[in-house]
C-alpha cells in the first residue's frame, strides 16, 4: 500500500516535472524565435537601406548624365544658332554693300541719262526744223508734179497701184503656167501626192465607220466573262474569228475591229450568241464561231444567187456568186456595193437596149464590175484589175473581163460594153443621195460650190456638175486673160479646200472664150 502510494506520488511528481520542463523549454524556444525574427528584420532593414542608398546613388548619377546631355545639346544649339545669325549678318552685310554699289551705279546712270536727254532735246529741235524744211520742199515739189502731170497725188497713186497690180498678176500667171508646164513632166508624182493627202484626210473617218462594229452588253459584268480567266476567252474569240475585240471604258458595249467585213460579221453573230447563251469558254466559243461561219457562208451564197436572179444573169461560176454575196458586207461612201452592182447592171442593160448592144452581156458586166472589192483587202492592186483577173480565172468571156478591168480606166476602154459599164458605174455612184449624203446635203454642197466660184471678180457664171466632182467657171474675156485664168482656177481650188469638206477631189475648170458676133443685113 505504501509502495503504491509512493508510486503514485512519483508519477505525479514526474508529471509535474515534465510540465514544468515543457513550460521552460517552450519559453526558451519562443525567445529564440523572437530573437531570430528580430535578427532577420534587422538584416532586411539593413539590406533595404543599402538598396535605397544604391538607388539614390544611381539616380543621382543618371540625373547628372541627363543634365550634362541637356547642357551639351543646348550648347550645340546655341553654337548652331550663333553660326546662323553670323551667316545672316554676313548676307545682310553683302546685300548692303551690293545696294550701295547699285545706288552708286544708278546715280551715275541718272547723270548720263540727264546728259543724253539734253543732247536728244537739242537733236529733236534740230530735226523738227529740218522736218519742216523737208515738208515745205515736198509740198512744193508735189504741187509742181501735179501741175505738170495734170493729176492729183491720189489719182497718180491709184494709177501706179493698178499698173503694178496688173503687171504682178500677169507675171504671176506666166510663172504659174510655166510651173504647171514643168509639173506635167512629173505628173505621176504630183497625182500620187494628191491621192496620199486625200487618203490621209479621210482615212480616220473611213476606219472609224467601216472597220468596227459594236455589240451591246446586258451589263458591264459581262465584260469580265468575255475576257475570261487570264484572258483565255478573249484570246479564243480572236483566234477563232481573226478579229480584234476592244473592251474599254465604253459602258455596256464591246467593239469588234477588223478590215475583213465577213469575219467581222461572224465575230458579231458569235459574240451575240455567246452573250445570250451565257456559257462562255474556249470550247463553246469554237463551236459557236463555226456555226456562225456556216450561217454567214450560206447567207453570202443566197445573197449572190438572189442578185443573179434579180438581174436575170445565169451560168455564173459558184465562186463568183460567193464573191457577189460578200459584197453585201461592203460599202462605198455609205452605198452598199451589192445594191450598187445590181443598180449598175440594170442601168447598163437599159442603155445597151437603147443602143442595140447585147443586153445580157451588159447586165453581166454591170453586175460583176465590182467583184474585186470583195477581195481588195487580200490582193494587191486596184479592185477593177483584181475583178478582171478573177473573172478571167472563173471562165468569163474576154469582153466581160475587159469591161470589168476598164471601168475605172485602169485599162483604156476599147469596147462599147466597157464604156457602158463605166458610165453606169458613174451614174449609180453620182446620183443624188446614192452615197453617204442625203438629198438636202447634196444640193447644199452643189450650191456652196457655185457660190464660191461666183465670188471671184470677172466670173460670169459657175456650174457644178458630175455630182459636185467638177465645177465649170465661165469668165469674162475682157476682165480675165488667158494667163490669169490659171491663177483664178488655183484661187478657187484653194478657197474650196479651206471652206468645204468633201470626199475625193473636185476639178475646177475655168473657161474663157472670145466670141465675135455680127449680123448680115
Amino acid at each position: 500500500m505504501q509502495t503504491e502510494i509512493l508510486t503514485i506520488i512519483f508519477v505525479f511528481a514526474a508529471l509535474a516535472l515534465g510540465v514544468f520542463l515543457g513550460m521552460v523549454l517552450r519559453r526558451k524556444l519562443s525567445e529564440s524565435a523572437v530573437n531570430n525574427a528580430q535578427v532577420e528584420a534587422e538584416k532586411l532593414v539593413s539590406d533595404a537601406k543599402k538598396e535605397v542608398d544604391t538607388l539614390r546613388k544611381e539616380a543621382s548619377i543618371q540625373a547628372k548624365d541627363v543634365i550634362l546631355q541637356a547642357k551639351t545639346d543646348w550648347e550645340q544649339e546655341a553654337r548652331q544658332l550663333r553660326r546662323e545669325i553670323q551667316s545672316q549678318e554676313n548676307r545682310l552685310q553683302q546685300k548692303e554693300e551690293n545696294l550701295d554699289r547699285k545706288q552708286d551705279h544708278i546715280e551715275k546712270k541718272g547723270e548720263d541719262l540727264n546728259q543724253r536727254e539734253n543732247q536728244y532735246r537739242k537733236l529733236s529741235e534740230q530735226l523738227q526744223k529740218k522736218s519742216s524744211e523737208i515738208e515745205q520742199i515736198y509740198t512744193e515739189q508735189r504741187k509742181k508734179l501735179e501741175d505738170i502731170s495734170g493729176m492729183s497725188g491720189e489719182q497718180a497713186k491709184q494709177k501706179l497701184m493698178d499698173s503694178m497690180l496688173s503687171e504682178a498678176r500677169h507675171d504671176a500667171a506666166k510663172g504659174i503656167k510655166k510651173i504647171e508646164d514643168e509639173a506635167r513632166e512629173v505628173a505621176d508624182k504630183k497625182a500620187q501626192k494628191i491621192m496620199a493627202l486625200a487618203i490621209q484626210r479621210y482615212a480616220g473617218d473611213f476606219v472609224a465607220e467601216k472597220t468596227v462594229s459594236v455589240v451591246p452588253l446586258p451589263s458591264d459584268e459581262m465584260k469580265g466573262r468575255i475576257i475570261g480567266r487570264e484572258g483565255r476567252n478573249i484570246r479564243a474569240i480572236e483566234a477563232a474569228t481573226g478579229i480584234d475585240l476592244i473592251i474599254d471604258d465604253t459602258p455596256e458595249a464591246v467593239v469588234i475591229s477588223g478590215f475583213n467585213p465577213v469575219r467581222r460579221e461572224v465575230a458579231r453573230i458569235s459574240l451575240e450568241r455567246l452573250i445570250a447563251d451565257g456559257r462562255i469558254h474556249p470550247a463553246r466559243i469554237e463551236e459557236l464561231v463555226e456555226k456562225a461561219q456556216e450561217e454567214v457562208d450560206e447567207e453570202i451564197r443566197q445573197a449572190g444567187e438572189q442578185a443573179t436572179f434579180d438581174v436575170g444573169v445565169h451560168g455564173i461560176h459558184p465562186e463568183i456568186i460567193k464573191l457577189l454575196g460578200m459584197l453585201k458586207y461592203r460599202t462605198s461612201y455609205g452605198q452598199n456595193v451589192l445594191v450598187h452592182s445590181i443598180e449598175v447592171a440594170f442601168l447598163c442593160g437599159m442603155m445597151a437596149a437603147e443602143l442595140g448592144v447585147n443586153v445580157k452581156q451588159a447586165k453581166r458586166a454591170g453586175l460583176l464590175h465590182d467583184i474585186g472589192k470583195a477581195v481588195s483587202h487580200e490582193m494587191e492592186g486596184s479592185h477593177a484589175v483584181n475583178g478582171g483577173d478573177l473573172a478571167r480565172k472563173y471562165g468569163e468571156s474576154p469582153k466581160i473581163v475587159h469591161a470589168i478591168s476598164a471601168h475605172h480606166e485602169d485599162e483604156k476602154p476599147e469596147t462599147v460594153l466597157a464604156i457602158l459599164t463605166q458610165a453606169s458605174d458613174a451614174l449609180s455612184g453620182a446620183r443624188p443621195g446614192a452615197r453617204r449624203e442625203t438629198l438636202e446635203t447634196y444640193v447644199k454642197r452643189l450650191r456652196e460650190l457655185e457660190q464660191i466660184g461666183t465670188s471671184f471678180e470677172g466670173v460670169t457664171g459657175c456650174f457644178a456638175i458630175q455630182a459636185g466632182r467638177e465645177i465649170r467657171v465661165m469668165v469674162s474675156s475682157d476682165q480675165v486673160s488667158d494667163d490669169y485664168s490659171h491663177v483664178l482656177a488655183k484661187d478657187i481650188a484653194n478657197k474650196i479646200e479651206q471652206e468645204m469638206t468633201y470626199p475625193g477631189q473636185i476639178r475646177v475648170n475655168v473657161i474663157r472664150e472670145t466670141r465675135a458676133v455680127e449680123y448680115a443685113k
